[in-house]
This record gives C-alpha cells, structure tokens and sequence, in this order.
C-alpha cells in the first residue's frame, strides 16, 4: 500500500514538474503554461532515478534499485558448464562447420557410407577443438582479469557501522557512498558531491578510457546542503534524476532535486568514470550512478574491432564455386553409376540386383559428396586465421615503425583486414598533427590592426630546426625537458598506491608510470618565446609610460592588454609547478609587502599608491576601483586609503572565504592619472624599476609553471600571454589566478566558460573584469567565423571609419599569416550589462540544467551570447611538417594512391602546407571551388570537370607530361571549402563533384567539418568501389577513420580517440609508407597466393580420387585406405602453406621503398580475380590428370591391387603439392625447407609405420605391408619421379617464360644489387693502383664493404 502511494506521489509530481523541453523544472519566475505538458511515460523512459542506499530515502531506494545492475563485471563468454555448449553454438554458425558436421552424420547412414565412420569425424573434431582451446585460454584470461578487478577494495560507507568501510568492488551498489583517495582508481560511475579542495573539484586522468595523460577537472555537485567530509547517506536527502546508462563518455544530463524542492542541474564536469585515477585531490566523495555493465567504461568495451577484408569475401565467392564444382562431379559419378548399373550383364562379383539404377546412382551421389569432401577446404578459414597472426607479428615487431622517441610501436587493432594494406586506391588525410607536429609554436600576431613579426621568435625557431638535424635527424615529438613529477601527489598525505587496470583492454600500468609521464605541451621551442620589441614596448608603457611621442593611444592600450588577458583566460589549461600540484598553485599567493616596504616606495616616488590609466569607459584603463578582493563586487575606492594602507593591494583570495591576511599578494602599480605620471622624472621611473626589482628579489623567485593543455594551440597562446607578463598562475571552477604587468596578480571571477566545438568553431569565457568589474566575454576561434562575428561590434570605443580599419588590416594580416603556412586565430571580447548578462544567464542556466535537447539549448544560449563581438586581434601559430611527409606523399603517389587532404584551416594555410609536404608541385595547375549558392556551385564543377577532361587527352599524348620536372602541368588539384563542400555532397551535385575529382591528382577540402570528412570518404568509398584509407591523430578524426576501409590513427598530441577508433595506430605519418608499400605488398601477395594453393592442392588431391570412378563402376571407392586421405589435407599438407603465406616476399622491403610501383603489381596481375581462380583449377586439374594415369599406365596388366595403384599416386601427389610451392616461393629460407622435410617424412613415416603394425585398421581393405612391398621397388620410384616431373614441367617452362618476359621485383633487385657489385669491383683496382701511388693502403676488392683508409 505504501508502495502505491509512493507511486501515485511520483506521478503527480512528473505532472506537474517537468518541463515541455526536459526533465528540468525552471525557477519559478521561468515557468510557463507548457512547463506541464511532458509525458510521464517518456520520461520513465529517458530517466534513472538515485536514491542513497541509506537514509531517509530507503523505501524509495528499494523501489527504484532493485532493476539496477551490481558492480560486479563479467566479460567471459563462459562458465564452466556452459563451456562445451554455448562454443560448439558458436562454431555451427559458420557455414563449413555445418556443412562438415553433415557430411559427418550423412557417412553413419549405412547405404552411403564411404569409409569408417569414426575417421569422417577426425576433420572436424580436430578443427572444433583447436578454436576451442584458444577461445578457453583467452576466456580464461578475462576470468582473472575479472577476478582482479572485482575483487579491489574501496572505502564504502556502511550504514550498520556509521561508517567508510573496506569492501571489493563487486559489492558497489547504485546508491552507495564512495570514498577515494589519491591515486585510487574509481571502481563505478560517480556523481562527484565532496572534494577535499576547499574549490570543491578534482583532478582525474582518464588514460584508461580514452589514453589522454593531461588532468581533466572535475567539480562537486554546486549548492548542496551540506558539502564536508562529514557527507553520509544520513545527511543527504536529495534525488537525482538523469538519462539512462548510455556509452557517451563526454555527455551526462541531469540533475539533482534537494529536500527543498530546489533542483540544480547535472553534466559531465560532475561525473567521475570509472576506471579513471584520482590524481592531486587528498580525498573524495561520491554516490554511484552507473555500476558494473551499465557503466560507460563498460558499455565502450566492445572488444577488438572486426571488419570482413575484400579479400575474405571475394573468396566466400570462390568457395561457392567449388561447391558447384563438387556437385558437378557427384553428379557425374551418380549418372555415370546409375549407366553402369543398367548395363551390367553377368557379374563377376557380388551386386545388390534389388537396387534400381536411379536409386543406386542417388546413393551413390550422396557418397561422392563425403568422398570428395576435401575440395571444400574446412582448414582453409582457420589457416588464413594463422597467417594473419604471423602476419601482424612481424608487422608489430618492425623496427621501421617503431617510434624511438615516444617508446611507441604500431598497434595493430583490427586482425583480419592486414590484406586491405595492400590494395588501398584513396587515402585522406587530416593536417594538423597528421602531416604537422601539431606542436605549436607562436610566430606572429596582428593587434589593433597592427602587426607584429616576432622576429627574434622566428630565428629561435629555425635554430632550434637546425639543432634537431644536427642531433638525431627528427623532432622530438614528446620527450622534453619539462617534468611532470609535480602532478603526482607527493605533495599530499596518500597512502594508497596507483594500481592502473585497464578496463578497456585488460592491461596493467606499471606503478612508476605517475612520475614518469610527459608533459604535455611544454618543449623549449614551445616555451621560450621571444618578445617583439616594439609591442613589449608598447605593453610596458601601460606601467611605466616615458614622455616618448610614439606612445600607443588608449585605445590601442586597452586592445593590447585585452589581447593577451584574453589569450591566458579563454582556455582550459589546467596549472602545476614542480613543487605543487595545481590544486595547491591556485592557492599560492605572492608574498604580501609590508607596510614600511609601501611607504618607502610611496615616498621615494612622491606619488599617491595607485591612480587611473584613463576613464572608466575604458575596460583596461585603471580607475579609481581596486582589484576583485574576496567576493565579486567587493569595490574600494581611494578615498579609504589613508585608513587602511594596505588597502591598495589587490589579494589573490579565492572565494572560499579563506583569511586574507594570511594570504597577501604583490602590491597594485596603480598610478592616480595619466597626465600626473608623465610629469614624473625619469629619474623616478627609474627608482621604480629598481625597487620593484629588489622587492622581487627579497621574494625569491616564482616557482616554475607548467601548463598542462588539451591542445598545442592553447599551450601556445599561453605560453604567449606568459612571455608578456600575462602569466596564468592558477585555475578553478569559479576564478582565474592571472599576473598581469604592472598589475600583480589578479583574481578574476571566471562566470561560464564556453566550450570549443566543431559547430560554433570557437570557445569564449564569460568573466567580471578585474578592473572594471564589467562582465566580459572573451572569444577566440576560426577567423572565418570571429570576422563575421565582429562586423558590428557592440562597444563604441571606436569610430566606425576606425574600427573598419583596424579589421580590414586584420583581415589583411590574417591572409598573409595563412599565405605562410600558418595557423590562425581570432581574439575578440564583448562587454555586457548586468541587466543583459542577467538575462542571458537565465536561458544559459535551463539549458545546463536540461535534460533533453540539452545540447541545442546550450548551442542556442552561446550562440546568442557571441555577436557583437570586438575585434582584438589575431595570432599565427606555425605547425612544423612532421620528418619524411613530402617524401612519404611522394611514395604513395608513385605507388599510384590518390592523397586527399581534408582539414579544417584556412584555404591559404592548406595550401601552403600542401606545397611544403610537395602534394603540389610547382607546375600544377590549381582548380579553386568557392561558391556562394548552390547553383553557382553546379556551374563551377561543370566548368572545372570539362576543364579537366579536355587537358586529360592531351596528356596522355605529350611525353613525360606526368613527371613534375617536365615544366609543362603535370596534374590539376582541386581545392575546396567547407561550403562549396556542403553543397558538392549533396545529391544532385555529387556525380559531378566524383567526375571532377577523378580526374585530379589531388583534392585539398578545407574549412571541413568532421561530418564532412566522412560524407567525403563515405562517398569515393561507395560510388568509386575503391579500396579507403583514412588517417587522422584527433577526436575530429574519429567519424572518417571508422567509415575507410582501413583507418589509421596517429597517437600524436591531440589523445587517443583517433587511435582507439582505428584499426592501425603508429607514431609518425612517414611509417604510412613502410606499413602500406611493404608490408601491404606482402600481406596481400601472401594472402593471396596462399588461398590460391590451397585450392590448387584440393582441386588437384580431389580428382585423383574422381578418376579412379571410372574403373570401379562409379561406386565411390578409393584407391588408397581412409587414414591417409583424411590425414593428406589435414597433416601432410597443412603447415606448408601457413609458412608460405607468414614468410613469402614476393620482393625484398628496400626494393619495395625504393620502387613504389611495385606496389601496384598485385592489383594490375589481379592476382586474386576470377581468372587466377580458374586457372588455378585448370592447372589442378592437369596435374591430376598426370599424376593418376602415369602410375595407372605404368602398371596396366600387373597383378597389383587397389592400395598398391594408390601407393605410387598418393607419394606423387604428395611431391608434386611440395616442390608446386618451391616453384612459386619467391623466397626460401631455412623454415621453408625444414617443414617441407618434415611434412614429407611424416608421410613416409606414417604410412610405414601403419603398413607393418596396422591389420584391420582401415576395413574393408587390408594395408598390411603394401607400402613396404611398394618402397622396396625400384619401379615405384621411377614411377614417382616421372610422375611429378611431367606434372610441374609446364608450370616450371611458364614461370620461367614470365621472370624472362616479366622480371618479378625480387629478381630485378638481385640483379640490381649484381650489376652494382660488379661495377664496383671492376672500379676497385684501377681506384686502388691510383691511391697506392700516392702512398695510401688499397683497398681490398674482396671486400666491397671496407673503406678506403688514410695511411
């Protein structure tokens, strides 16, 4: 009955609380009528509802919880009884185990049976149980992964002891009270609700989930009750609804309802996943949303990725038409039975007169299908299995790929697509950190329309270039001199131990691995900028302005100092040092000066302490305002500084209340008036400097800051901001510690931050001004979009004339960056009232505190906060080429691959970038496609298409017109935007845009979007019918490296989204070359050969018993005993083609990189077509042909039976399969020879062995010693050889024919290397007599390695 009331409760509550959009109830100035028009059934079924475990709420708890999954985690497919079952289930779904699984039963039915019935089971027996070994051994190897990690221990609060209690992890429940320390691993998906930073947040690292090492920030739930570490389920008494489990892990929707009635909303920043490690936080607290599966750690644990290669279903294709080639044959047989049946007059032996022809030939068919069984190869699926292991083995372990610097070696994730290497046609490419180092380095910037070089920065840079070829001959892309131990939490109290388990892929880290991890972002040529001199003159005349008459205006004092603000607070990095964790570098204030320090300074200048720049109109210009003290609005003017002389130093206090005495800072330079300064002698301004120092000194030194960024562009702009002075000192949830110059250091209320996204292609921070106490948004983002942002800006600071100036140059200098290869940026602000801020912040609080659409209510509120804007300024980074880009490029289009670039920069800066990695060469002709509509787009790519197609003709004709040096055009590039795209994708457009583009070398996309790179790559894939390959390093990256074919990430600087989303991971875009041209070539050549002679072998074997048919009536006998023809396939003959098709090189790997257009051989000899499936038949069914009727001829009119006609085939058979492969090895190396021995001698052993021992082991015949009568006579062995001469003797003539006609690659590379060997040894003595002469040693020509050496 409670129950129902509850219920009924809960129902009307939905009713009358949820809102049209969510499940969020607005405040009650917001409501309006349609606030209760949601469904409660749509709700019940978007919506989890968490109760604690404990408390006041533990009848609600107990309704809701009891559907919710436990913690325990289970990723075995078995248990012990389910074992046998459920993998013999899974095995029968494929088709040739169910097709052998037939043949098995059908030879139990007594009237087709062929041979005994328990040696029909052998095959497949032994290939069931060989998949079910591996798949134990790898299940039993997630059950103690499992074990370890359910059984981890955790702080819980225990409701009968009061208290957090030690439990394993397999016992977390939702609802239950979580408490972790430093370093622990957090065992379920947590709403955070107590950090022990007094700021209320907490650093993870989420390595486990995505491989990104940069500290994420998290925050505790805002506005509860009661927030300490007193926080039990008693106290808490609140209900949180949010969405259901889902495997999103950069979204979480929801929100909190207090006993109140109050609601605060729920998002990601409050999540804490499982998985992830608690760093720099002493302790917290958290009650548990998701557990066990239902987590999103664990719903992204999809295991290794599988795609089906082109390959694997070209030969299902294949396989079918050996199914009809085996019907074709039973058929055959049982007409031909049913003939002979029907004409037999007389017998001379014993035959079943009662059966019909027709019956008899039905029989027959059935049995013809278990004799000639092997020509559908069931080992041929598991063999190709094999050969991609040994493949991916040797691809792991080449040390070509390994990456040196980063301690790094290529991943292969994807396992049976290692073929599809080797027939790509199209790859596509991001840029930045793809073909650059994406580590930025700031070069240039444009303020106010001015532009400043930097180039003292520029010269840095190119020394630090030379330096690096010097050294090793590559940039180092990680390894730098900055340490990280200052994010391990030595500084705290933890007692607790990092034990990383990888919950994604079952590997453990080791311990030391916290204070080993490379910071992210923080090289030397990162770091050490170098000033402009003009603009940090410009800059420093705000503090310590002279009577000089270029002084900068204002207004251009307010863009310079609002410029570089904006650069260290529009960002996300979070701050270490190396002596504190950046929880504690928030809270390190600058030691506050004493009063005699303040008076000696204020009489030794005769100024008044602090004074305005200009008036207050102006955001940067100091007034007579202080600096934010405490909490926000706290202002204190001049007129108190008499009675309080401390009152003119601004104090770094968070606003967590903390004693402002205790925690001083340095004094504000803040000067009474403009005109009063200048009126200063130099003398004084010298005095100044001077005392600052000195103050400064007697302080001691700043410790060292590190910036650990999500991206190399906001490290760069931050290490920017830090050489201006403008130094980022600290950050949390609600302020910004920021050193201003002249200034001290600032705390500066932080009131939203806006994210960047790929939609809106910026990110702005919404701040009260440090000095104005003005709400202002910071934005920085794509000029593309900031310059149609700022066309009218909201602020009058500027005439109109001025400001279309200052922009206009902007734009100017914007392009040129772009021109240069550089990226851009675009800085900008916007000030608000409170009055429009006020009502902004409402929108902007619904839609964080929604549910449902609550990411295009959020889009929404940004977008209508960022118009408006000002135009600060701009900056250009510049993104070093990785090593070896234009080389790898280069390779690849020789070796007849289409490189796109699709990128999201600017048109210029692509194509610069694209000339520097020699994508463009000089004499390409350039075809650009920036459209405004979409009907001049239709226009333009039919220009460009018959522009194209008229020159291709004329191409073809002028010799050498493809080699870039000829002078003339040698291809046509097409560059693209991000619009023109748009409309170039849709339906009517696209065939035009594929015509087009098929007839250029390369297309350049620019300004795309992630949407778009994979709508392109979607689109050459499907209507092209090509082989894809996309590679990318970033999250960007991820929709168009899953959608190719074959997806290759990079584990660069950007995390590890691109990589976990690949089927390949290597370091450097040059390895693309080594993976694709060597081991491509070999992976499909191999692969390709190896499915091949597996047929081959099968065609060939098969007939021999087919032909013996026709002298024994059709009536499904052999000519050898049942033991040796199963075991022929699935012993003697097994293991040579797994090391034909790991080991084989169709040529050597230095030819293949010297040579790219080998790598087009196997696709032009189409060497897994139709054609090669048909004369691989034809040629098996020669040599069947020969090697049944030569022993056949040789013995007709003897006296010799059935087993001994068959003893003579089957040893030819054996050695003809052999020596086949020797001939079409392109390699032999001593495993070759070694396990052609061995399956050899294991036939002869084995057949021995069974002729002297074995009596009544193959019924009805007797074997008892056929074989050894047989061997003893010299007959068999010239039987044997002429047999398997006359049977390879074409193949052998043909092969040679071709190699004459068509020299294969690895011997044209021996030749190679000869002819260069003999030309250098017939140089060497007429080389050694000349420097004999001259009193030097020769040089032996014996030896065509040793150096000449100086006497």
């Amino acid at each position: 009955m409670e129950r129902l009331h509850w219920v009924r409760h809960r129902c009307r509550q939905l009713l009358g609380a949820d809102s049209v959009r969510g499940w969020y109830t607005p405040h009650e100035s917001h409501k309006s009528p349609s606030d209760t028009n949601c469904s409660p059934r749509r709700v019940k079924e978007k919506r989890r509802t968490v109760f604690a475990c404990h408390g006041s709420n533990q009848k609600e708890f107990d309704a809701v919880s009891k559907n919710y999954k436990g913690n325990v985690i289970r990723t075995t497919k078995y248990s012990l009884l389910s074992f046998i079952p459920m993998n013999l289930f899974q095995q029968f779904h494929r088709a040739a185990n169910l097709y052998f699984l037939f043949l098995a039963l059908l030879n139990w039915v007594p009237v087709v049976e062929a041979f005994q019935r328990e040696i029909t089971m052998i095959p497949l027996v032994v290939v069931l149980s060989v998949i079910a070994i591996k798949d134990a051994l790898e299940d039993y190897r997630r059950y103690l992964f499992d074990k370890k990690v359910n059984n981890n221990v955790v702080q819980v609060y225990c409701g009968t002891q009061r208290a957090y209690t030690d439990h394993r992890w397999k016992d977390v429940r939702v609802g239950d009270f979580v408490r972790l320390s430093c370093n622990e691993i957090i065992p379920a998906d947590m709403l955070l609700l107590y950090s022990s930073d007094p700021r209320g947040i907490c650093y993870i690292e989420t390595a486990n989930l995505d491989g990104e090492t940069n500290l994420k920030q998290r925050d505790a739930v805002f506005d509860l009750p009661l927030q300490d570490s007193d926080l039990t389920p008693e106290s808490f008494h609140s209900r949180i609804e949010c969405e259901q489990p889902n495997n999103d892990l950069r979204s979480f929707r929801g929100y909190i309802e207090h006993s109140s009635g109050h609601r605060v909303g729920l998002h990601n920043t409050n999540l804490l996943l499982r998985s992830c490690t608690i760093r720099n936080t002493e302790m917290v607290i958290g009650i548990v949303i998701y557990a066990g599966h239902e987590t999103k750690a664990m719903m992204n644990n999809s295991g290794p990725r599988y795609k089906r290669s082109s390959l694997e279903r070209r030969l299902n294709t294949h396989i079918l038409w050996c199914v009809l080639l085996l019907l074709i044959m039973c058929l055959t047989a049982a007409i031909g039975h049913g003939l002979w049946l029907k004409n037999l007059r007389d017998p001379l032996f014993q035959v079943d007169g009662e059966i019909s022809p027709a019956l008899g030939g039905f029989y027959v068919f059935w049995t013809m299908i278990i004799v000639l069984q092997v020509l559908i190869p069931i080992s041929l699926y598991v063999s190709i299995e094999v050969v991609k292991l040994g493949q991916i083995y040797f691809i792991h372990n080449d040390l070509a790929l390994y990456n040196e610097q980063l301690d790094s070696r290529i991943q292969c994730r994807a396992l049976n697509i290692t073929e599809d290497l080797g027939r790509i046609q199209y790859l596509f490419s991001d840029k930045t950190g793809t073909l650059t180092e994406n580590k930025m380095v700031f070069l240039r910037c444009s303020i106010f329309g001015v532009e400043y070089p930097h180039e003292e920065n520029a010269r840095r840079l190119q020394m630090y270039e030379a330096e690096e070829i010097d050294g090793v001959g590559q940039t180092t892309t990680l390894k730098s001199g900055c340490s990280r131990k200052s994010l391990s939490c030595r500084s705290l109290s933890c007692n607790r131990s990092s034990v990383s388990l990888h919950t994604l892929t079952a590997e453990s880290a080791e311990d030391d691995q916290l204070s080993n991890r490379h910071n992210t972002f923080c090289s030397h040529t990162e770091k050490d900028v170098v000033t402009d001199p003009e603009l940090e003159r410009k800059l420093n005349s705000s503090v310590l302005p002279d009577d000089s008459t270029d002084n900068p205006s204002n207004a251009e004092l307010t863009y310079i100092t609002d410029f570089f603000l904006a650069l260290a607070l529009c960002n996300s990095v979070v701050v270490s040092s190396p002596s504190r964790d950046p929880q504690q570098v928030s809270e390190v204030q600058t030691s506050l000066r004493s009063r005699e320090e303040t008076g000696k300074l204020k009489q030794h200048l005769g100024l008044s302490p602090l004074s305005a720049l200009s008036s207050s109109n102006n955001p940067l210009n100091l007034s007579t305002r202080t600096f934010t003290q405490g909490k926000t609005g706290e202002d204190r003017t001049m007129d108190g500084f008499d009675q309080d002389e401390q009152s003119n130093l601004t104090t770094c206090t968070e606003k967590s209340g903390m004693d402002v005495s205790a925690r001083g800072s340095r004094p504000v330079l803040d000067w009474e008036t403009e005109n009063n300064f200048r009126d200063t002698k130099t003398k004084s301004r010298q005095s100044l400097e001077d005392l600052i120092r000195e103050v400064d000194s007697d302080n001691g030194t700043d410790d060292e800051v590190l910036y650990e960024a999500e991206s190399p562009d906001e490290a760069a702009l931050v290490h920017a901001a830090r050489a201006y002075q403008c130094t980022l000192r600290g950050r949390t949830a609600e302020s910004v510690l920021v050193d201003l110059p002249g200034s001290g250091c600032l705390s500066v209320q932080l009131l939203h931050t806006l994210p960047f996204d790929s939609n809106r292609k910026r990110m702005s921070v919404v701040v009260r001004h440090p000095l104005t106490q003005q709400v202002v948004v910071y934005t920085k983002g794509a000029d593309s979009v900031i310059m149609d942002l700022s066309e009218t800006p909201k602020e009058a600071e500027l005439t109109g004339e001025m400001y279309s100036g200052v922009r206009e140059q902007t734009q100017r200098h914007v392009n040129f960056y772009a021109r240069e290869g550089l990226r851009t940026l675009c800085i900008a602000k916007k000030s608000l009232e409170e009055g429009e801020y006020n009502v902004w912040l409402k929108r902007q609080l619904l839609a964080e505190r929604s549910i449902e659409n609550r990411e295009e209510m959020l889009l929404e509120s940004a977008q209508r906060l960022e118009t408006n804007l000002t135009l600060l300024g701009a900056t250009g980074i510049v993104d070093r080429l990785q090593e070896e880009v234009p080389q790898t490029i280069e390779a690849l289009q020789s070796a007849g691959i289409r490189v796109w670039v699709l990128t999201g920069d600017k048109q210029e800066t692509a194509i610069n970038i694209a000339y520097a990695c020699k994508l463009i060469h000089t004499n390409d002709q350039l075809l650009t496609a920036n459209c405004d509509s979409k009907d001049a787009c239709a226009l333009l790519l039919e220009e460009l298409k018959v522009e194209v197609q008229s020159s291709a003709d004329t191409w073809t004709h002028v010799p050498g017109g493809q080699d870039s040096s000829s002078g003339g055009v040698t291809g046509f590039i097409l560059i693209i935007d991000g619009r023109t795209l748009d409309w170039a994708l849709q339906e009517e457009l696209n065939s035009s845009f594929l015509a087009l583009s098929r007839g250029c070398k390369a297309v350049i996309c620019c300004r795309s979007t992630p949407l778009q790179k994979s709508q392109v790559v979607q689109l050459i894939r499907t209507r092209l019918g090509v082989m894809t390959l996309s590679v990318g390093d970033g999250a960007n990256d991820v929709s168009m490296i899953q959608v190719a074919d074959v997806g290759v990430g990079i584990s660069g600087q950007e995390g590890m989204q691109a990589v976990m989303s690949s089927d390949f991971a290597i370091s450097r875009f040059k390895h693309l070359s080594k993976l694709l041209l060597v081991h491509g070539h070999w992976c499909y050549s191999r692969l390709s050969n190896m499915i091949l002679y597996f047929i081959y072998k099968n065609v060939m074997y098969v007939n021999l018993l087919f032909w013996y048919q026709f002298f024994c009536g059709f009536s499904g006998g052999v000519m050898t005993n049942s033991w040796v023809l199963i075991l022929f396939n699935l012993i003697f003959t097994s293991v040579p083609p797994l090391v034909y098709g790991v080991l084989d090189q169709s040529a050597p790997a230095d030819a293949l990189m010297r040579e790219p257009e080998l790598y087009q051989t196997p696709q032009t000899c189409k060497l897994f077509s139709p054609r090669m499936f048909w004369l691989t038949v034809l040629d098996g069914f020669y040599q069947s042909l020969i090697c049944f009727f030569v022993p056949y001829l040789a013995l007709a009119g003897s006296d010799v039976g059935e087993l001994s006609l068959g003893s003579p085939i089957n040893t030819s058979a054996l050695l003809i399969i052999l020596l086949h492969q020797i001939i079409e090895s392109n390699n032999l190396t001593w495993i070759h020879m070694l396990v052609l021995l061995l399956s050899g001698g294991s036939y002869f052993l084995f057949v021995l062995l069974f002729s002297l021992y074995c009596v009544s082991c193959s019924p009805p015949t007797n074997p008892l010693g056929v074989e050894t009568l047989q061997m003893s006579q010299p007959l068999f062995y010239v039987i044997c050889a002429l047999t398997t001469v006359t049977a390879l003797l074409p193949r052998l003539l043909l092969r040679v024919l071709h190699n004459t006609v068509h020299p294969s690659p690895r011997w044209a590379s021996s030749q190679m290397v000869r002819v260069d060997s003999e030309q250098y040894r017939s140089r060497m003595p007429s080389w050694s007599r000349k420097r004999s002469r001259g009193g030097r040693l020769p040089v032996s020509a014996d030896n065509p390695v040793l150096e000449p050496s100086v006497a």
